[in-house]
């Protein structure tokens, strides 16, 4: 799933080709929970709108309208958002386990097909914006003027914007793993799983040390290391390690820079010891048992011999 850092990519490459446009048509699929707002509400209030601004809110985008109204989109698993013309041909065809239509398959364009559950055309005549999912996980919604949202208003403080004192002021009492503190959107909206493990390691933190023992100077180091992790993600345009691929069909790189994250059995980049992988919590965590001891005094005695 597009975490933090793929969203924020994303947001990057569409921006400047959405903005002070006016929408002139909505095309959308038959309704499903791809749509948390039904289609012929959408097709009957976004035409006629202009764009003044593509927000990112941890891992959802808000499209802001010149009415106040706001059109929330998030990718959910394979969800891609990019525009027609964009080599949307070799930016399927870099997706794993997305079939196409053998007329799909070797046309030198894409043209929106069944998984295309949201169109975008503008009055201007210009490139359409596409949303494609084959999953259906992604989600849809517009909010009409003043509306609150209670998927926002339910998020923590964004990753990128977070304290150690953030952090540690959610782990008090908590007898939960960190790790599954740390995917908690309530506490810091955006971390996903990827950046969570990285994270974790940096700071040599194991991911099933309880939230409540994790030390002030312990959540400083961790918040660190997320936001470390995160800006180059972004800079590198994303991890592309099973379906994300940017809206302009390139790969992102952060994946070759992971220290543990889906390395499971691979050396330790730095002690060689071989990376674990265990379930948390229905998700995987990957981390270096010598380097992330289990015992915060462990981790302590360890990094002051290094």
């Amino acid at each position: 799933m597009p975490e933090l850092p793929e969203v924020e990519v994303t947001r990057r490459e569409l921006e400047p080709k959405l903005l002070g446009r006016s929408i002139a048509r909505i095309v959308t699929t038959r309704p499903s929970y791809f749509f948390l707002t039904k289609p012929d509400v959408l097709r009957r209030r976004l035409p006629g709108r202009s764009v003044l601004r593509l927000l990112r809110v941890g891992k959802y985008l808000l499209l802001e309208l010149d009415d106040a109204s706001r059109l929330l989109l998030h990718l959910g698993m394979t969800g891609q958002l990019f525009f027609s013309g964009d080599p949307s041909v070799r930016l399927l065809s870099a997706l794993r386990g997305v079939s196409l239509s053998p007329e799909q398959q070797s046309a030198d364009r894409f043209v929106p097909d069944a998984h295309t559950h949201l169109v975008i055309d503008f009055e201007d005549g210009g490139q359409s914006l596409y949303f494609r999912d084959v999953r259906k996980f992604g989600k849809v919604e517009w909010l009409a003027p003043g509306r609150a949202s209670p998927r926002l208003d339910k998020l923590g403080v964004d990753a990128l914007l977070a304290t150690g004192r953030d952090l540690h002021a959610a782990t008090g009492g908590r007898r939960v793993a960190i790790k599954t503190l740390l995917l908690d959107q309530s506490v810091l909206a955006g971390v996903g799983n990827i950046y969570a493990d990285e994270a974790l390691f940096l700071a040599r933190v194991h991911p099933q040390r309880s939230a409540r023992r994790v030390q002030p100077a312990e959540s400083d180091a961790i918040v660190a290391a997320l936001q470390r992790v995160m800006l180059r993600s972004i800079e590198t345009g994303g991890s592309s390690i099973s379906d994300y691929v940017r809206p302009d069909g390139e790969r992102g790189a952060y994946q070759d820079e992971r220290q543990v994250y889906g390395r499971t059995a691979e050396p330790c980049h730095v002690c060689s010891t071989p990376i674990v992988r265990r379930v948390l919590g229905q998700r995987s965590s990957h981390f270096c048992p010598e380097c992330q001891p289990r015992s915060a005094g462990a981790s302590r005695a360890r990094s002051k011999a290094r």
